[in-house]
């Protein structure tokens, strides 16, 4: 009977172990998601700023069309992959095309601060200082949002990779962190009006 009663409690303790393990990936898993969540409010944010820069830009850069035209265009494809990547955080090519999108947005935003650098009112005009400081503010958010959430993906990817997670850890696939590989993409939008 004694016998009996120690692999019973052997079972018990290992069953509990393996649904301490299953909750630590499942909350890991919306853990990194929840953080991804935190990016695209900011992401968001700074889409919708966009518009407003060019509204404000355009009776001052009535000869710089095709500069408006392509931050509108990298504002647009970055935002439908925000939307593909809202649907699967964690998935690799979901993060690597949104990642791809976002570098493409900044350097277009780039290319259109230094074209409105040469236009002293438009630099003069409070609401496109305004509009500016917000999406300066908006890139640090941005910024200390994607830190969080690689912070997520790696404490869920070392959950799932080590030692008895990896047990486990068949339904849950690995998450990709948000990695910037451009020279170009590592840059922060300079605003300085």
């Amino acid at each position: 009977m004694l016998g009996f009663l120690v692999v019973l409690g052997l079972l018990a303790l290992v069953a509990f172990a393996a649904i301490g393990i299953y909750n630590g990936l499942v909350t890991g898993r919306n853990g990194y998601k929840n953080a991804y969540a935190q990016i695209d409010v900011q992401l968001k944010r700074r889409h919708d700023l966009i518009p407003n820069l060019v509204e404000t830009a355009k009776a001052y850069l009535k000869h710089e069309r095709e500069t408006l035209e392509q931050v509108v265009s990298a504002r647009n494809a970055a935002s439908t992959a925000a939307r593909a990547a809202a649907a699967n955080p964690g998935d690799p090519q979901a993060m690597q095309g949104l990642a791809t999108a976002e570098g493409a947005l900044t350097g277009t935003l780039t290319r259109f601060m230094a074209v409105a650098e040469a236009y002293p009112d438009l630099k003069a005009n409070q609401t496109m200082s305004q509009l500016m400081e917000e999406l300066s503010s908006t890139e640090n958010r941005i910024a200390f949002a994607r830190q969080a959430y690689n912070d997520a993906v790696m404490s869920y990817n070392n959950a799932r990779e080590t030692f008895p997670g990896t047990l486990l850890a068949g339904g849950f696939p690995a998450a990709q962190q948000w990695v910037v590989e451009s020279p170009a993409e590592r840059e922060v939008v300079k605003v300085s009006f």
